[in-house]
């Protein structure tokens, strides 16, 4: 009878976001690589890793064969840590090889590689750490000089590592690899791969991916990260099929009677509106209306403003009489500023994932043009706002989106996608001319959740609020902007 297989054992890798990629962490006793070009963050991780070990309580050692200490050190400050507790071993050069020494019977390079696992093999020996960074690949790479005998070094070192307990990460800069060289790859128990490119406006996109994990089930593609102080941070892809499964959901009144009964009861739980118009028609301003109406049940909301600024929302507010200020005093609502030029679609997943943590039930992105203008080279835009909103959806959260329209009288979405065939909702704000005044009128143009009225209302906004009035009647052509009277007018306009 064979005996049963020891337990998992998972170590965190203290990495925020990192361990909900892998399942809970990495699995203790095996080597891991990751691998990036330089700056994409390999040493930071490293470091992570190693001083969560230092806060269990663990022996670890990072062995650089490239960077002294006083650069680690300065790594270390520059996202306010230190290397207490972290034994650093440096492995590198001696700075007599620039007086042209040579070796007499064998190539130096032999010479230099056994040296140089003669010194990592001491250390672990010596120190007998649970956490091992290597760093860098590259070099002992460029020292075995063919791929058959790096590979096989490698192979003794997991050998070596996997039989004192030892859980490692290899860190390659891929500078020494020629294009598709996967000899490590094959070797390590998983695969972490970090890539940063360049946008034409604005910050450094990074992301990566978990190319391989053995026994274990990851989540695959490409995820956001961001390099600030304090280490780096993943936004885990956002994935709504971890969280579908809805029952019935009740209707929530917008807190106007007759937009009540132009929506059908109100909107409903999980649901998703899309508020279009040209500027100026009232839209975020509808949307504070649902915000206030939220906050008097006793709800909380978030707002996500991508084009104006808080103080200009609350001012606008403060005009309407709606209580946007209180809400926010309270608790009940926060506004959150976004940076465009500072943007990652995985960013404000993880800032939606957070507001759907603190209980918010009515979330607003004002405005979508705004967001999609963030992220203009983002080539999967409709299935990533597909998913943002099935996530949204299956929290029962109401989700509010504010799409800009061109001209003063409406016309195509001005962002490159049209998410009208997206939202579960569609309401249609206008302009309007009648008798020399410019008037607005509001109608639904589509909504999943309940039978709604079909007609089209009177839309205004005044020192006391929103309303909704009468149907409009007597014209035709009203969504043109220019109505023409029918023969039974009945003076409806008045």
């Amino acid at each position: 009878m064979q005996d049963a297989a020891p337990p998992e054992v998972l170590l965190s890798t203290g990495i925020e976001g990192m361990d909900t990629l892998l399942g809970g962490g990495l699995t203790a006793r095996r080597i891991y690589l990751i691998e990036g070009e330089p700056g994409a963050g390999k040493t930071t991780a490293g470091l992570q890793f190693l001083n969560e070990g230092v806060r269990n309580g663990e022996s670890v050692v990072y062995i650089t064969l490239a960077e002294n200490r006083e650069e680690l050190a300065a790594v270390a400050a520059s996202h306010g840590w230190t290397l207490d507790g972290i034994h650093v071993h440096e492995v590198l050069p001696d700075e007599n090889l620039l007086a042209g020494g040579q070796y007499s019977m064998f190539h130096p390079s032999e010479v230099e590689l056994a040296d140089t696992l003669k010194v990592v093999l001491g250390v672990v020996e010596e120190r007998q750490p649970t956490r091992v960074v290597l760093d860098s690949l590259s070099e002992l790479q460029l020292l075995a000089e063919s791929p058959l005998r790096y590979r096989r070094q490698v192979l003794a070192l997991k050998q070596f590592f996997s039989r004192r307990n030892c859980t490692v990460l290899l860190l390659d800069d891929r500078t020494a690899s020629a294009a598709g060289d996967l000899q490590v790859r094959s070797i390590a128990h998983g695969v972490i791969q970090l890539n940063h490119s360049v946008k034409d406006y604005g910050v450094e996109r990074r992301q990566l991916r978990v190319v391989k994990f053995r026994g274990r089930r990851v989540t695959g593609g490409l995820h956001d990260y961001n390099l600030v102080h304090g280490g780096i941070v993943v936004h885990p892809r956002l994935v709504a099929a971890e969280t579908r499964g809805i029952t019935g959901r009740t209707q929530l009144s917008s807190g106007l009677r007759e937009l009540d009964m132009l929506i059908g009861g109100g909107l409903e739980e999980g649901t998703s509106t899309l508020l279009v118009g040209p500027p100026g028609t009232g839209k975020s301003s509808l949307a504070a209306q649902f915000v206030v109406a939220s906050y008097k049940r006793g709800e909380k909301a978030a707002i996500f403003l991508f084009e104006e600024s808080i103080s200009n929302v609350l001012h606008r507010a403060d005009g309407l009489h709606l209580p946007l200020r209180e809400a926010m005093d309270s608790g009940q609502l926060t506004l959150q500023q976004i940076d465009p030029a500072e943007l990652s679609p995985g960013q404000f997943s993880a800032a939606v994932r957070e507001a759907v943590a603190r209980g918010v039930k009515m979330v607003v992105i004002d405005s979508l043009n705004g967001y999609l203008n963030a992220v203009p080279d983002e080539r999967f835009l409709t299935t990533y706002l597909h998913e943002l909103l099935t996530y949204l959806g299956q929290h029962r959260v109401v989700t509010l989106l504010v799409g800009v329209q061109q001209g003063m009288l409406g016309g195509a979405m001005t962002s490159s996608m049209d998410a009208s065939y997206v939202a579960d909702n569609v309401l249609m704000l206008r302009y309007f001319e009648l008798d020399g005044e410019i008037r607005q009128a509001i109608s639904v143009f589509k909504k999943r959740g309940s039978v709604h009225e079909r007609t089209i209302r009177s839309y205004t906004l005044d020192a006391n609020g929103i309303h909704v009035g009468e149907v409009l009647r007597g014209y035709r052509g009203l969504l043109t902007g220019v109505p023409v009277p029918t023969v039974a007018a009945t003076g409806g306009m008045s």
